[in-house]
């Protein structure tokens, strides 16, 4: 599956304690701002944890979204000071090189062979299902309403989502975000996230260009 739509870098902040949850800032093109955790883009739709009052899921068309500003403070920012548009469509850059990998569930980390230098950019396109533990079945943007779970590699993300590692710097991907410009050099591995892997089958099938 090609995805060409998507343009959002989400910044994967592993916290302690669900105070030291990340604080992504989302603006309306109506002048709203709204503070909380980016979810998923699927599509059109933005899922996003509004956090400025009652905790909630909000779904919104992208087309009412002027830009996500992402915490400075984790693991990953992206663009210029954290900071990115929201354009209609994402191209990724020519001359990049492309490698696809096959992401086990069941597996900690899957060693997808390539190797990147501080500050390089990625784009990562995934798809595909993954069962993880009984009647839970997700795609890589990972399950909905995910409640916070200390015992997963990042918390705060949906669990069974794509996520991937450089380094000691574990980070979110999802169902495809781009550009994601990586803080460490080293092997890029993949995984789910998920803390009990042994009840787990399927995999996802993800396209890096790096």
């Amino acid at each position: 599956m090609v995805i060409t739509t998507r343009w959002l870098l989400t910044a994967a902040l592993v916290g302690a304690t669900p105070l030291a949850l990340s604080a992504d800032t989302l603006y309306l093109r109506n002048g709203r701002r709204i503070d909380g955790d980016l979810i998923s883009v699927r599509g059109t739709t933005i899922e996003f944890q509004d956090r400025s009052g009652n905790v909630r899921t909000i779904r919104i068309d992208r087309r009412e979204v002027s830009r996500i500003e992402f915490d400075e403070g984790g693991d990953y920012a992206g663009g210029s000071n954290g900071r990115w548009g929201i354009p209609g469509e994402y191209d990724r850059a020519p001359g990049m090189r492309e490698r696809q990998v096959s992401v086990a569930a069941n597996v900690p980390w899957t060693d997808t062979g390539i190797d990147l230098s501080p500050g390089q950019t990625i784009t990562v396109q995934a798809s595909g299902e993954v069962r993880w533990g009984r009647d839970r079945r997700d795609g890589p943007q990972g399950e909905r309403n995910s409640p916070f779970n200390q015992a997963r590699p990042i918390p705060n993300r949906p669990g069974a989502a794509l996520i991937g590692r450089v380094g000691g710097d574990v980070f979110y991907i999802g169902a495809g975000q781009g550009p994601i410009r990586v803080r460490s050099g080293g092997r890029l591995q993949l995984g789910i996230n998920d803390e009990f892997l042994d009840d787990n089958s399927g995999s996802f099938r993800v396209t890096v260009f790096y």
